[in-house]
């Protein structure tokens, strides 16, 4: 899992810094200040209405847990055993390789690739997210519930 599908804006930063750059100096360049200013109006909306083009769904926020216990959905009493039999594997994401610098043996690796990482995105085999686990099927849908779950209700141990 990489993070080379971070979106970036949609407009560089440095573009927007120029623009608010120039207005100090709109009197001296002969700019209309009312020019400059409508320019920064312009970029600022446009930069607002930009919209993340993300085509994968926010797997937490959108998860269902009505069927899924919290008490029993911890790290403990199921995602460990999760993450051993289909990522945590020899030369996989376990403790050893952590492959992608990833490492899902431990509790707080977990937690950590699921915080900072696209983990359910692969998971899920979501657009633009490598499929995980490489090569094998796709989880079943109740341990995908169970994983976004986990996440949802705040990474119980």
């Amino acid at each position: 899992m990489s993070n080379d599908n971070v979106k970036q804006p949609c407009l560089p930063l440095g573009f927007v810094n120029n623009i608010f750059s120039l207005l100090p100096y709109a009197n001296t360049m002969k700019l209309p200040i009312a020019s400059v200013l409508l320019l920064t109006l312009l970029v600022a909306l446009s930069w607002a209405g930009c919209k993340k083009d993300d085509k994968n769904p926010d797997y937490i926020s959108e998860a269902n847990c009505t069927a899924v216990d919290a008490n029993t959905n911890t790290y403990a009493l199921a995602i460990k055993s999760i993450m051993d039999n289909s990522c945590a594997l020899g030369g996989c994401h376990d403790a050893g390789t952590k492959s992608e610098g990833v490492d899902l043996s431990t509790y707080a690796g977990t937690k950590t690739a699921f915080e900072t990482q696209d983990l359910l995105c692969s998971v899920n085999h979501g657009s633009d997210c490598e499929p995980m686990p490489k090569g094998g099927t796709k989880l079943s849908a109740d341990v995908l519930s169970r994983l976004a779950c986990w996440a949802k209700n705040g990474y119980a141990q």
